[in-house]
C-alpha cells in the first residue's frame, strides 16, 4: 500500500459560511495531501458537530475531502482530522481551551497550525 502524507494547516471553527446553524456547528479543516509523490494542495473537509455537545467526546462528522477523488483510507483520514481538531479546540485545546464551561459558542475562529500525519492508502480505484 502506498503512503499518504497529510499536512494539516488550518481550522476555521464554526462558520455560517460553511453551513453552521442553530443545530450544528460546521468547521472546515484545510490540508495538503501527498500520495505517491503527487501533491494535492489546498484540500479541505467539513467537520460537523451538534451545538452544545462536548468538544472532547461528541461524535464528529467528517466529510469527504473536497478537491480529491483518488484512493483514500477513509478511517485514517477521519481519525487524523478529528485528532487535529480536538487537539486545538476544546478542553485540551492548544488554541481554544474550553474546560468546565457550558453554553459557550464562538464562531469564525481561525487556527493556523501545521501538523503532518502519515497513513497507508489502498492501491487502485478505492476513491470517494
Amino acid at each position: 500500500m502506498p503512503n499518504a502524507i497529510m499536512t494539516l494547516t488550518e481550522i476555521v471553527q464554526d462558520s455560517q459560511d460553511y453551513g453552521s446553524d442553530d443545530e450544528h456547528m460546521v468547521s472546515r479543516v484545510f490540508f495538503d495531501l501527498d500520495i505517491e509523490d503527487h501533491i494535492y494542495p489546498g484540500l479541505h473537509v467539513d467537520v460537523k458537530q451538534t451545538v452544545g455537545s462536548s468538544f472532547e467526546t461528541a461524535p464528529l462528522e467528517v466529510s469527504a475531502p473536497v478537491g480529491y477523488r483518488g484512493p483514500m483510507n477513509h478511517d485514517a483520514l477521519r481519525q487524523a482530522v478529528e485528532g487535529y481538531y480536538r487537539s486545538h479546540i476544546g478542553g485540551g485545546g492548544r488554541f481554544i481551551h474550553l474546560a468546565g464551561s457550558s453554553n459557550i459558542r464562538m464562531q469564525g475562529n481561525h487556527v493556523h497550525s501545521r501538523v503532518q500525519v502519515q497513513f497507508e492508502v489502498p492501491q487502485g480505484d478505492a476513491g470517494w
